[in-house]
């Protein structure tokens, strides 16, 4: 039985992945819906709430890929998977990926809406290096070399 999770910097195709995966019957939860509270600015969401929302998925779910670039929530789910899939792209690519993306009516109310937020996009995408937090490079590292079960390390668009 699969499960997995996959990880990465923004843009880099983890929802595509994640999406083609289904396709093989695994259930998919994408974190960014639990991660953010519905408010302008967006702040994040208890980790308590995300936990219990993500507990109660893998419970219902035999097999599944969960997806996010939020290390901190992935540890909640590390000790449940058996694959970890790193999408390392360079930086440049993941800032294509995102100009290329389709319409995501899950995170935007309108493809107007998606692009307006592009430029933030791009700039966050450009500080994934430098970043120190669980949203960052360091982060994504550290889970997938402590992830002890089959690992993937995906540093191009396939």
């Amino acid at each position: 039985m699969r499960k997995i999770i996959i990880f990465g910097n923004s843009g880099s195709g983890k929802s595509t992945l994640a999406k083609k995966l289904t396709e093989g019957g695994l259930a998919h939860l994408d974190l960014d819906p639990l991660a953010w509270l519905p408010t302008i600015p967006p702040e994040r969401r208890a980790i308590a709430q995300v936990h219990e929302q993500i507990r109660a998925f893998i419970s219902e779910n035999g097999e599944w890929v969960v997806e996010g670039c939020y290390a901190d929530l992935l540890e909640l789910v590390k000790p449940f998977a058996n694959e970890a899939i790193f999408m390392n792209l360079p930086t440049w690519l993941c800032q294509e990926n995102a100009k290329n993306r389709p319409w995501e009516p899950h995170k935007y109310q309108s493809k107007e809406a998606q692009d307006d937020n592009l430029p933030m996009l791009l700039d966050w995408i450009a500080g994934y290096m430098d970043r120190d937090d669980s949203l960052s490079y360091t982060a994504h590292r550290d889970l997938f070399q402590g992830f002890q079960g089959k690992k993937t390390e995906i540093k191009s668009n396939e």
